[in-house]
């Protein structure tokens, strides 16, 4: 297989950090070929709905951040928002079931398919730390409205964490930001700064990854070496060196590179579009089938890749990206029906933000990502080598389903987090 001389730069997403060499003197842990049990057909719609659902999410964000790296977890913000959906009615339900690309899946269906889907991810692969953490945090003096089925379904496929708390006092700042903290590892130590005085509830989300390379860099080959960033110009980044153990293949003029973690259950995709496509048109131009189409293209090889780290954090309010993507109802005041919640006041209910912030470091030793979302409901109120120096498109995904954990675009390297 040929493939452009070409070096793989990547630039800073989620979070990955140093470990030991999982391929160390008794080499790679034994490869994980098979899921512990087959996808239901509901699991298949759940997952292909994320995946397309972080598709769109990148390409609305990217309007925003056309010039500059982005790092998400679609995955987060859909547990997020599925733990908020749980308390909708009528069009606001039937919006953000769209938005999140569920069809026209019941409450009961969605709920058992997020349930699997916590329990699948969860120690699927012992060499990779990989973490999923759901909450809700509700003002005391609200608790007596909400509807008791509402959080014991949330306990019940979300594993979430439920408490009240005097939202007035400033220890409940401090409460939410802990549980973020202790969460992603101490990767994302703060997710909000205040609670507003109409807040009534948060729903929060974390997810946590960290995972060796199957087959490491050796940090003696890293050095500086030019990668040509969106606007044309080059920079020197910190670039990584290693022959083969890795699965590469094209898609028309993309070159695609696959980089197991551990016993390969997870691994990070990379797409790089060819010289004469711009990132922010390649991105635009992104499918839900673009990553299987690309798993399909891959096969094994022996090459160069030349791949730079990178460190990279996040964040953003997706307010406007959701409501271009269809949940419009949901942020209105006095319009929302989240009368699953309370039946007393839902309707006067309203998400007033959906924030998530992310971290990635990439390095020889392997990648470290996490990433939080919080919903605040308020009431009304030379040989072949592959060279990635140019900007792309990466994802860190477990193979075996398909799952899109985080997905981000390197417009140049970076260093910050």
């Amino acid at each position: 297989m040929r493939l452009t001389r070409r070096m793989l730069c990547l630039a800073g997403l989620a979070g990955l950090a140093a470990c030991s060499d999982p391929s160390g003197p008794s080499g790679p842990p034994a490869k994980i070929t098979a899921l512990p049990r087959q996808l239901t057909g509901t699991e298949q719609v759940m997952i292909g709905a994320s995946n397309a659902f972080g598709v769109r999410l990148l390409q609305e964000v990217n309007g925003a951040f056309a010039d500059t790296n982005v790092f998400l977890s679609p995955l987060s913000a859909s547990m997020a928002l599925g733990m908020t959906m749980n308390g909708a009615e009528g069009t606001t339900f039937e919006e953000m079931r769209s938005a999140l690309g569920f069809g026209t899946q019941s409450y009961a269906e969605l709920n058992a398919s997020y349930q699997s889907l916590i329990a699948l991810l969860r120690g699927l692969d012992p060499k990779v730390d990989f973490r999923i953490a759901n909450a809700i945090y509700y003002d005391q003096a609200f608790g007596s409205h909400i509807e008791p089925v509402f959080l014991s379904e949330a306990e019940e496929f979300f594993d979430a964490e439920v408490d009240a708390l005097d939202f007035l006092a400033p220890a409940a700042v401090t409460a939410v930001n802990d549980w973020a903290n202790r969460n992603t590892n101490g990767k994302i130590p703060r997710i909000i700064d205040r609670i507003t005085p109409e807040t009534v509830m948060l729903l929060m989300n974390a997810i946590y990854f960290k995972g060796d390379w199957r087959h490491g860099f050796d940090p003696k080959e890293t050095r500086d070496l030019p990668f040509t960033t969106h606007d044309g110009a080059v920079v020197q980044a910190k670039t990584m060196h290693r022959k083969g153990d890795f699965r590469a293949g094209h898609l028309g003029a993309t070159t695609v590179v696959e980089l197991p973690y551990g016993g390969d259950a997870f691994v990070m995709t990379i797409l790089l579009p060819g010289p004469e496509t711009s990132i922010d048109d390649f991105v635009n131009g992104l499918r839900p089938s673009t990553w299987s189409d690309a798993s399909a293209s891959l096969s094994d090889f022996n090459g160069d890749l030349y791949m730079p780290k990178f460190k990279l954090a996040w964040e953003d309010t997706l307010n406007d990206e959701l409501k271009r993507m269809g949940m419009v109802r949901a942020f209105i005041p006095d319009g929302a029906e989240f009368t699953r919640i309370s039946r007393t006041m839902g309707n006067n209910l309203f998400v007033s933000f959906v924030k998530q912030k992310a971290f990635v470091d990439v390095n020889e030793v392997g990648t470290e990502a996490a990433a939080v979302t919080v919903v605040g409901v308020e009431v009304t109120s030379a040989p072949p080598q592959i060279r990635i120096d140019r900007p792309f498109v990466f994802a860190l995904r477990e193979r075996l389903s398909g799952t899109i954990l985080f997905l981000g675009k390197i417009v140049a390297p970076t260093s910050q987090g």
